[in-house]
């Protein structure tokens, strides 16, 4: 089992930037694929960004790409979500999630971070 904590959401101002983290524990990662996601009130979820654990490869859905960025930090066992130029329209929780590489779904969740744009 996989156990992931987010923090670092907030208020902040359009233009302004904020860094998410996922702290992750229980198995080893290097099987998985690490995904930020979001919800907006009123909204289906979306997939932000995602990174494998091992490689570190990334892919971000089309409309994210420029001002979201994902890493991860394998000492720390941890995911970023770096986030600029932030928007009202990205208010919405946050959540990060892991799936094994060859797996279909995320299995395992974090509880969210809320982050709030103010225009």
């Amino acid at each position: 089992q996989v156990q992931l904590v987010e923090s670092g959401g907030g208020l902040v101002q359009a233009g302004g930037s904020l860094r998410l983290s996922c702290a992750a524990s229980g198995r080893t990662l290097s099987s998985y694929t690490i995904g930020w996601f979001r919800q907006a009130p009123g909204k289906e979820r979306e997939i932000v960004a995602a990174i494998t654990w091992s490689a570190g490869n990334t892919d971000y859905a089309d409309s994210k790409k420029g001002r979201f960025t994902i890493s991860r930090d394998t000492a720390k066992n941890t995911v970023y979500l770096e986030m600029n130029s932030l928007k009202p329209e990205d208010t919405a929780v946050y959540y990060c999630a892991a799936k094994l590489l060859l797996g279909r779904e995320y299995r395992y969740w974090g509880q969210g971070t809320q982050v709030t744009v103010s225009s």
